[in-house]
């Protein structure tokens, strides 16, 4: 069998998304077929690969600089007490080929310079932003914006989470830099602030299912809004999201 075919065993294993009208045997093809970059497995990036090595994404790249923590078992659900002091993308890449071993799983144990994020993001079908900090937030959007590559942006903090789902492959789409155009690095992170484990899932989750609705084409109100999320009240705020012409990454 070829990419271009799901085998009998694959046939089984994705049966629920085969019932779906939407997915079907044509969108789990998608899916095979798909190249997906995650950057940052933390809190976010653990569901974000947990969701989609079982939904069948046939390549995962999987990029991160650091190691397990105790701190870290609180909310990132891929990691073990075992894993303690692992780099994390080689502890993710044992526990996701053992969900899933129809996934090539790729992992990336560095901090992305220009140059490489270049090269995995035009590799790429989709990429994940789980990252923790700003200037990874904008190098990626700007790399995104450049090659055309849709982006799909995560964070959490507090009891508080944000989503933005920017498609780059639209000449019309916005930037991270239009919607935080002269941000700062902010005071407060998890390790200062905290974070409800069950928010960064909420989160990831979301971010999974966006990235599976872009392979499958399937549209999405997502795209082109930032969406905000109150943990304690349980209730979204979502917001347009529009160019600004004076964009110093995508205007004019």
């Amino acid at each position: 069998m070829t990419d271009n075919q799901l085998t009998d065993a694959e046939f089984k294993r994705y049966s629920r998304h085969l019932l779906l009208g939407k997915v079907g045997e044509v969108g789990q093809l998608h899916l095979k077929q798909a190249k997906v970059l995650i950057v940052g497995m933390g809190g976010l990036g653990c569901p974000v690969a947990l969701y989609l090595a079982a939904a069948g994404v046939g390549q995962l790249v999987i990029a991160d600089n650091d190691t397990v923590s105790e701190s870290n078992l609180q909310r990132q659900v891929l990691y073990s007490e075992a894993q303690i002091g692992k780099a994390k993308v080689l502890a993710a890449s044992e526990r996701l080929r053992g969900i899933n071993s129809h996934v090539h799983v790729r992992a990336v144990n560095r901090r992305l310079s220009e140059q490489v994020l270049g090269m995995e993001v035009m590799q790429a079908d989709v990429v994940l932003d789980c990252s923790d900090n700003l200037q990874t937030r904008y190098a990626l959007s700007d790399t995104c914006q450049a090659l055309g590559v849709p982006l799909v942006s995560g964070a959490a903090i507090g009891f508080d989470g944000q989503l933005m789902v920017f498609d780059f492959r639209q000449s019309t789409s916005s930037c991270y830099r239009c919607l935080f155009p002269q941000a700062s690095e902010a005071q407060l992170s998890c390790a200062t602030a905290g974070v409800v484990g069950p928010l960064v899932g909420m989160i990831g989750c979301m971010q999974a299912l966006e990235t599976i609705k872009l392979i499958c084409q399937l549209e999405s109100l997502a795209v082109g809004r930032f969406s905000s999320f109150d943990g304690l009240s349980g209730e979204w705020f979502h917001l347009s999201m529009h160019r600004d012409p004076h964009c110093q990454c995508c205007g004019g």
